[in-house]
């Protein structure tokens, strides 16, 4: 993705909590918080386990907290929880996860390294954004040493409490994943110690790991002294949902992926462009960089004349963008007139061949040899026997449906039934689109 997308120059909202009350991106912050970013830069940061090779547009709500950070003028920190990965988070989860191995956990670690390389600036003086890998400073960490450092500061009762433990507690949980806040209590220790980080973020349901760690800080900078201040601070964001009430941000096939190769830019657009008019609203303010201005004369516009989904428009091209480029951008729209029946054969070259089938997925397809294609003697005989009558049932009803101006090639209408099929162009080299009225028919030529 070009990285001026995420550099440009736009008015910097010098309070960022301001600016995520008007998005609707503040759920809780601890008491002081405000204060602190408006005394100073401050550095902050949101953490990511490699659970998976990429992140996904639930991430992407974290990561737009960060951008707003940075652009805030403060320091943003992204942690890749290499060693937290290795035992996983119970937050929001109903049963114990899976172990994924070393290798696995290393290879997902390099991945988001890269993604999250696309949406911070990471070369833009003292608040440039830094990545760090909680791997680095518990991989010579002794189980002994961990209970001197950390153990002994927290109670039982204090971690008993939290949501992520008492919602699991009727189904069982495992002596690792009830020690998960421990070690993302200790991250925030180390952070605050080295690199000065005074403030952790999150999603809402991170609140209870998140203040395990104000309240490490609090303990081990005061010798365990309860009645000690805070100097480190906490604040989430709500986790986005549909107007309906139901999880944002899963789609038919699952999880909506910021890889292109598990979640292609052109399903990842058909996503956005699908939202709600009910949702597009909180969605523009959380996903997108619009200013309030900006995103109120959306609305307006859209209010006027909603059947043509200028909010989802507005919406889709902001975030693939984004997400993908302005190429795979372009690219998207262009399958989407493909969709609805705005295309040209010039639109259907440009497709690569996993977007050219998404989006005929389920529809009839006929494969034909190249030897069979070259002995048809005329469109007719392609349109009927050649393809075993499965475009039409005979050479008669192929001829009545092309006078009848009801065939088209790669959305061009034919009139010729003596037409040499060595004038069909064949997309991505294989395939031919039958047009038979408004429904299609692909024919693959091997």
């Amino acid at each position: 993705m070009e990285k001026e997308i995420w550099c440009k120059e736009k008015e910097i909202s010098m309070n960022f909590i301001e600016e995520l009350k008007w998005r609707g991106m503040l759920q809780d912050a601890m008491p002081g918080t405000e204060e602190q970013l408006q005394k100073e830069s401050t550095g902050g940061y949101i953490g990511f386990d490699p659970t998976a090779k990429s992140l996904h547009i639930g991430n992407l709500a974290t990561i737009m907290l960060l951008k707003h950070f940075q652009l805030a003028g403060h320091k943003p920190y992204a942690l890749i929880g290499g060693a937290t990965g290795m035992v996983g988070d119970p937050s929001g989860k109903s049963a114990e996860r899976n172990f994924l191995s070393e290798e696995v956990l290393r290879a997902n670690q390099e991945a988001i390294k890269l993604q999250l390389q696309r949406f911070l600036d990471f070369d833009c003086g003292e608040n440039s954004a830094e990545i760090v890998n909680n791997y680095d400073w518990f991989k010579e960490m002794g189980f002994l040493q961990f209970l001197r450092e950390v153990g002994k500061f927290l109670t039982i009762n204090y971690m008993s409490s939290k949501d992520s433990v008492k919602n699991r507690i009727t189904t069982g949980i495992s002596f690792t994943e009830f020690s998960y806040q421990l070690l993302q209590g200790y991250d925030y220790y180390h952070l605050y110690k080295h690199k000065g980080v005074k403030l952790q973020m999150g999603g809402s349901d991170q609140w209870g790991n998140i203040t395990t760690g104000t309240e490490l800080i609090r303990r081990k900078e005061n010798d365990n002294d309860e009645n000690a201040g805070y100097a480190a601070f906490a604040l989430t964001t709500p986790l986005v949902t549909k107007s309906d009430g139901t999880k944002f941000g899963k789609s038919e096939a699952g999880n909506v992926w910021l890889d292109p190769e598990m979640t292609s830019p052109y399903q990842f657009y058909q996503f956005w462009i699908n939202q709600t008019d009910a949702d597009c609203p909180r969605l523009l303010r959380v996903f997108t960089l619009f200013s309030s201005k900006e995103i109120e004369k959306i609305e307006a516009e859209h209010a006027l004349a909603p059947h043509l989904r200028i909010a989802q428009k507005a919406l889709a091209e902001e975030v693939t963008t984004r997400v993908h480029g302005q190429h795979q951008f372009n690219l998207a729209v262009k399958a989407s007139e493909v969709l609805f029946g705005k295309a040209t054969l010039t639109t259907l070259q440009s497709l690569d061949e996993n977007t050219f089938k998404e989006i005929f997925e389920g529809v009839p397809q006929t494969i034909i040899s190249k030897v069979d294609l070259a002995k048809c003697s005329d469109l007719l005989e392609f349109l009927s026997a050649a393809t075993n009558n499965e475009i039409y049932t005979s050479r008669g009803e192929a001829k009545r449906a092309i006078q009848g101006n009801a065939v088209s090639l790669n959305k061009e209408r034919v009139s010729d039934e003596k037409l040499s099929l060595s004038e069909i162009t064949l997309l991505q080299n294989k395939y031919i689109l039958v047009g038979k009225g408004k429904k299609n028919h692909i024919v693959e030529v091997k």
